[in-house]
């Protein structure tokens, strides 16, 4: 809701350009301050999840994984889409930490929320804090396969990832949020928002 002296940016027109597996396009026609109208190219996207999960010897977990539209192998956290029908956040962050690292976690806080690119994009990412780890198997039903094929796991004290941000060699948006986000709560202990919220 707008407050006052705010503008209303009235969508005046929409059309789907593209719908895809993952994601869809629509050009939006705007509103603008002072008269007039913009269009505005929108990416819609379901949402994603990440995960900080920190080891009783403050190690966090690292996966190095392919990512074809940018060409390289990048050091990310456990984290996907939020792409399963009417699943909470926590609980796809709970599968995704299973599913790519074989963990689970005693204890889980919500680190942040951000939205990635929202110029072009509404994809809004939950980065979660993820502690008292243990082993699990892979949920049933789980395949590895494409980029996960030859996906890397490692576990790196949360110092030295943070350090690596800094480098240049960590530079996956909710990978960065989520280690210096992490780093800020052992360091300050900031009030964290209540694990459910979205």
């Amino acid at each position: 809701m707008a407050s006052a002296g705010e503008h209303d940016y009235r969508v005046l027109a929409s059309e789907p350009v593209f719908d895809g597996h993952v994601i869809s396009l629509r050009r939006d026609t705007v509103a603008m301050p002072g008269g007039g109208d913009s269009v505005r190219e929108v990416v819609a996207h379901p949402g994603a999840v990440a995960v900080v999960a920190l080891d009783d010897d403050d190690r966090v977990v690292l996966l190095r994984q392919y990512r074809h539209p940018v060409g390289r192998y990048l050091w990310e956290l456990p984290a996907g889409l939020r792409d399963a029908d009417g699943e909470p956040p926590l609980e796809t962050a709970k599968r995704e930490l299973a599913e790519e690292a074989q963990l689970a976690a005693e204890r889980w806080s919500l680190l942040t929320t951000t939205y990635s690119t929202p110029g072009f994009c509404d994809e809004l990412v939950l980065v979660y804090l993820a502690e008292g780890l243990s082993d699990v198997a892979r949920p049933d039903g789980f395949t590895v396969e494409h980029e996960e094929l030859d996906m890397e796991v490692e576990r790196v004290p949360l110092d030295e990832a943070v350090q690596r941000v800094f480098d240049g060699d960590i530079r996956n948006a909710a990978a960065v949020i989520g280690l210096l986000a992490a780093a800020q709560a052992r360091s300050a202990g900031p009030r964290l928002r209540d694990v459910d919220t979205v």
